[in-house]
């Protein structure tokens, strides 16, 4: 049995304080999204860096364990399902599916029903397009539009894209949340996507019940233009992934019908296709080259004691299979306060609660539900993470000014928490094929 090493952790502090610390610095100077100046890879890079310094063995041997942990079978599988995720999400938006998505949406709702109707909008092209952000940036403008001619309080519209826009993310088959916390867990994208839905389901129901009691009513523009058929890639990729197809495949089938409308309409040429392919590729290089640089540094740490001495410390607290929820939760939580980037704080705690789970007998489909649910909670409140600086720059508005209408995530949070408690939804017995604790190097 290897050495609990706390040195070992060493590595891994370096890159939170110096992503955290960076952000800190540049929030007190005032800059613009201050905690995304400073490239995470970087941040990563310096902690590898340290790593090999500290750690035991040769050069060649440290290397050794590196690149086994970069090239960790889930690794690579989660960093292709990026490519192809931003691939979808490029030409889908090039072709115009977010346009007519939202213009269609729009042209349905009641005018009493203006708020709900903006939530219900951004999660549906929250869950199509896989990201928060591309969703706040294709919805707020809308929000703040309408709000200002109907006279509705802003912050409040605002929050109902931010809200609709979590919901929407953390369920999508798509997103880069759900890529880390399936592959980390070792469960189906579609078996999460459930077991998610019935806890964050009862979250979104009382926040349109909430916003809908609110009695807010407004204009809706009447000279919206939408094409349906350019909503079909999206509808095509939810349907599929439900269903069970592999998800490579469904993202090429994505893909190629994305492009295929937009080659029919004149959106762009078939050139034009493959360059915006290539761009959505560019669209993930970040998180792309973060997840491999915190494979390799992980299975160093692992390799050196460094994970097996923090699970021992969180054991210490965790007596049953609720306390481990509790703890995937509340580390996933502290990550991502750290960071400000909830597939950051996936990657980094995954291993983690994935030993959690397995010795204390959590379902794979409710640790990744876990791992996903308290990262986007945190992830859509924090006034200083890229959701709410986003919408804030958008609607002339301070993130704290949103901070209070933000009902969903806060009702997440709840309804998470009662989930644990009171052990729903059950988890139904299924043969989930066991598969190796992601980012740790085989032995």
């Amino acid at each position: 049995m290897k050495n609990k090493n706390p040195l070992s952790l060493l590595p891994l502090l370096v890159f939170l304080a110096l992503f955290l610390g960076s952000g800190i610095y540049f929030n007190s100077k005032g800059v613009d999204f201050a905690f995304y100046q400073l490239p995470s890879p970087v941040a990563a890079l310096a902690g590898i860096i340290v790593a090999f310094i500290i750690f035991k063995g040769s050069i060649n041997e440290k290397m050794d364990v590196f690149v086994r942990g970069v090239g960790d079978s889930n690794i690579i599988i989660m960093c292709m399902i990026y490519l192809l995720a931003g691939a979808f999400s490029v030409v889908a938006k090039a072709m115009g599916d977010v346009d007519s998505t939202v213009n269609f949406g729009l042209s349905i709702i009641p005018p009493s029903f203006i708020l709900p109707g903006l939530f219900i909008i951004s999660a549906f092209v929250a869950t199509a397009m896989g990201t928060s952000m591309g969703t706040i940036a294709a919805v707020a403008p809308i929000a703040v539009d309408m709000a200002l001619k109907a006279n509705l309080p802003l912050a409040v519209a605002v929050g109902a894209v931010v809200g609709g826009a979590m919901f929407g993310d953390n369920l999508s088959m798509i997103s880069d949340t759900t890529i880390a916390a399936t592959r980390t867990q070792g469960c189906e994208m579609k078996d999460k996507f459930i077991m998610n839905f019935k806890i964050a389901l009862p979250a979104a129901i009382i926040t349109l019940i909430v916003m809908a009691m609110q009695g807010i009513s407004g204009q809706v523009p009447s000279d919206l233009q939408y094409n349906f058929l350019k909503i079909v890639p999206y509808i095509a990729v939810l349907v599929l992934s439900l269903l069970g197809m592999n998800v490579f495949l469904v993202l090429i089938l994505g893909t190629v019908l994305a492009g295929a409308i937009g080659l029919a309409d004149g959106s762009f040429t078939l050139i034009g296709f493959t360059q915006k392919v290539y761009e959505g590729f560019g669209a993930m290089q970040e998180i792309f080259i973060l997840s491999l640089l915190i494979g390799g540094l992980a299975a160093m740490i692992a390799e050196e004691g460094g994970i097996d001495y923090l699970l021992d410390v969180i054991k210490t607290k965790i007596k049953s299979r609720k306390g481990a929820e509790f703890g995937i939760g509340a580390l996933v939580s502290v990550a991502d306060i750290c960071t400000a980037n909830n597939t950051v704080a996936i990657v980094i705690t995954g291993p983690m609660a994935k030993k959690l789970a397995d010795e204390h007998g959590v379902d794979p489909r409710r640790s990744a539900s876990m791992l996903d649910i308290f990262s986007c909670v945190f992830q859509g409140i924090i006034p200083y993470g890229a959701q709410l600086l986003l919408a804030g720059s958008i609607a002339k508005l301070s993130p704290v000014q949103i901070m209070p209408y933000l009902y969903y995530p806060y009702l997440l949070g709840i309804m998470a928490i009662l989930a644990i408690v009171f052990g729903i939804p059950k988890a139904q017995e299924k043969s989930i094929k066991a598969k190796k604790v992601v980012l740790e190097p085989e032995k």
